[in-house]
């Protein structure tokens, strides 16, 4: 069975981010910031996931959804680093471009699960 192009991308973008954890932690000793940065972009995937083999339609869409708001938490720890210096703007621009990626493929994949949940 193909792999879908949301696990793979939220997989890689787990990837950046514990890249980018580590680069910050050893270049600017930021650890509470940054470890915020770690559990929710890595949580993205982490939900996308456990949907996988979600019990119900509901319960696969309660996965994504929760995948989705772990995305937008990340978005906002992505500008607080950026805008307090510890994350560099070409990083932020990558990360924060993947990021809205993945908000978008989360919401389209929300509402077609849920268009389909009513059509029964």
């Amino acid at each position: 069975m193909k792999e879908s192009i949301l696990k793979i991308k939220s997989y890689n973008f787990a990837l950046q981010i514990i890249k980018s954890y580590q680069l910050i932690v050893k270049n600017d000793k930021e650890y509470t910031l940054s470890r915020q940065l770690l559990r929710s972009g890595t949580s993205v995937g982490a939900n996308i996931r456990e949907a996988e083999f979600a019990q119900s339609n509901k319960d696969f869409i309660s996965k994504m959804s929760i995948a989705l708001k772990e995305a937008n938490e990340t978005e906002y720890w992505i500008a607080l680093l950026h805008d307090s210096s510890y994350l560099k703007h070409d990083l932020f621009l990558s990360l924060t471009s993947q990021n809205k990626e993945l908000i978008k493929m989360l919401v389209a994949t929300i509402n077609t699960m849920k268009s389909k949940s009513t059509n029964f």
